[in-house]
C-alpha cells in the first residue's frame, strides 16, 4: 500500500502541473471503488481551477475552489500524468482532464482507492477529521507521542499504525523508524518514556524525509506522478530482510506478525 512518502512524492510531482490550471472535465470509467465515485463528478469539476494540491495522511486533496477532490490510492493505486489522448488500460478507472491536454490518471487494479468530492472545509470530512498530527508537521514530537500513549497497552508498532496517533506512517516506515530508534516493536506503547519518544519522533521524521528524497518505495505497483518507480526499498534496514544480518550488529533480522502486518526487527539492536 502506498504510504505517506509515496503519497507526498505524488503530491509534489503533481503540484506544479496542476496548481493554477483549469480542469476541462473528469472521465470516470469505473465508479465501483472502495466508495462509489460521484455520478456527477465530471460536472462538479468542469471549468474549475486547481487552487492547491495538498495532502492529509495518505489522502491527496485537490482544491478546485468550489469543492475538493479527495483521492486515496488504496492498496495498489497509482496516480500519474499522461497525455489525455493516451489510450487507457484495463485498470485505468479515472482521469482528471486538464485544459492543457494533460490528464491525471488513476490506475487501481484492486479498486480499494477513492475518488470523492467534498464541499466546504475538507478537513471536516469523516475520513479526515480524526486523523492525528502530521509526522512532518510542527504538531508532532516526542511529547505528543508520550501523552497520547499513556493508556495504550498495545505494542508500539501497532500504535504507530493507528492514524489517530500519527497520520499516514504505514507499515514499512514504522518498521524502519523503530529500528533507527532502537525500540523493540513489541514493547507496550505506555511503557516507553519521554526520552525514547523524543528519539522515536526524530527517527520517524528522518526516515520519512529520506524516503521522500528517494521517491518512495516501489514494492509492487507504485510509481510516482512521472511514471517512475521509487528506490527507497534499496535502503531498507530491516523491512523485508528476515534472516539476513543486521547492518549494525550482524544478528539475523527477525520477523513476526502484528495485527496481520509483517514486522521486522533486530533482537539485539532493538530493546
Amino acid at each position: 500500500m502506498p504510504e505517506l512518502p509515496e503519497v507526498e512524492t505524488t503530491r509534489r510531482g503533481l503540484q506544479p502541473h496542476l496548481e493554477g490550471q483549469r480542469i476541462r472535465t473528469a472521465v470516470v470509467r469505473k465508479r465501483a471503488l472502495r466508495q462509489p465515485v460521484p455520478r456527477n463528478l465530471p460536472q462538479l469539476v468542469a471549468e474549475t481551477t486547481v487552487r492547491h494540491v495538498g495532502r492529509r495522511g495518505k489522502y491527496l486533496l485537490i482544491d478546485c475552489g468550489r469543492g475538493t477532490l479527495i483521492v486515496h490510492l488504496g492498496m495498489s493505486g497509482r496516480l500519474w500524468l499522461v497525455d489525455a489522448a493516451t489510450r487507457p488500460e484495463r485498470h485505468d478507472h479515472f482521469d482528471l482532464v486538464m485544459a492543457s491536454g494533460a490528464a491525471v490518471r488513476l490506475r487501481d487494479p484492486r479498486r480499494f482507492g477513492l475518488v470523492l468530492w467534498h464541499q466546504g472545509d475538507v478537513l471536516s470530512h469523516p475520513l479526515l477529521k480524526d486523523i492525528g498530527p502530521e509526522p512532518l508537521g510542527a504538531g508532532f514530537d516526542g511529547a505528543w507521542l508520550y501523552r497520547a500513549t499513556r493508556n495504550r497497552s498495545a505494542a508500539i508498532k501497532q500504535a504507530l499504525m493507528d492514524s489517530h496517533l500519527v497520520a499516514g506512517l504505514g507499515n514499512i516506515y514504522a518498521n524502519e523508524a523503530l529500528f533507527r530508534a532502537g525500540i523493540n516493536p513489541t514493547t507496550q506503547a505506555q511503557r516507553i518514556g519521554t526520552a525514547r519518544y523524543r528519539l522515536l519522533a526524530d527517527k520517524i521524521r528522518e526516515t520519512l524525509n529520506l524516503a521522500i528524497g528517494a521517491g518512495g518505495s516501489s514494492l509492487r505497483d507504485y510509481v510516482g506522478s512521472d511514471g517512475l518507480a521509487g528506490n527507497f526499498q534499496n535502503n531498507f534496514l530491516v523491512y523485508g530482510r528476515a534472516g539476513q544480518p543486521c547492518f549494525s550488529c550482524g544478528t539475523p533480522v527477525r520477523a513476526l506478525v502484528q495485527g496481520q502486518r509483517s514486522t521486522y526487527y533486530c533482537p539485539r539492536c532493538q530493546r
